[in-house]
């Protein structure tokens, strides 16, 4: 089946409602990014439709890892939504402490927390995947790694941690570029928010 074909397929379904006119109202369909109703040039309702864009690949290595950094995100974006909802609710939490010993006294206990619940996690993790994490920690905070520790802890405190990460091959300061070098993983980003991985 052509393309074409598929699209034609894809909007005659859409189009059906049960053979009513409540048929233009926005309905969220697995592969689309956007879907609205307009009207064109002659009067009639026309369903516009902005489709996510699907990658083909010539070759099996550039398909392995595509399917590696699916496998990836799978696991660790989870992991990045949670980090961003803890520190927006830290900053939240922080604001009610006057002293700056008593806000260092919170952070100091939620890291020890975290350590305890989030290091089994860590330490079952690749660096492939770790690198992954960074990145869509930056995405989802707009911080760098390096950034948060250093704004939380100390400066003193995120050199060390950045020591420890430079040890075993990893980078607290990776930025996320969406339109550069992780296009890819922002599209998969994007699928797995959409539902559709």
């Amino acid at each position: 089946m052509k393309l074409r074909n598929v699209i034609l397929l894809l909007l005659a379904l859409l189009m059906l409602d049960g053979g009513t006119l409540s048929a233009q109202r926005p309905q969220r369909v697995r592969g689309v990014r956007t879907a609205r109703w307009g009207v064109d040039g002659r009067g009639d309702s026309v369903l516009y439709l902005q489709l996510i864009p699907v990658n083909i690949y010539h070759r099996k290595r550039d398909l392995k890892n595509y399917e590696r950094m699916v496998r990836a995100v799978k696991k660790v974006y989870p992991l990045a939504l949670e980090a961003a909802k803890r520190m927006e609710n830290l900053d939240e939490e922080l604001a009610k402490y006057d002293k700056r010993r008593d806000r260092r006294a919170y952070t100091k206990a939620i890291e020890e927390a975290l350590k305890e619940e989030i290091s089994p996690v860590l330490w079952k993790m690749t660096r492939y995947e770790g690198k992954i994490l960074l990145k869509l920690i930056d995405r989802e905070t707009n911080h760098t790694v390096f950034g948060i520790i250093k704004d939380f802890r100390s400066g003193f405190t995120a050199g060390f941690y950045q020591t420890l990460a430079k040890l075993f091959g990893n980078d607290l300061k990776l930025e996320y570029d969406p339109d550069g070098e992780d296009e890819m993983l922002e599209q998969i980003v994007i699928y797995y928010r959409a539902g559709i991985l």
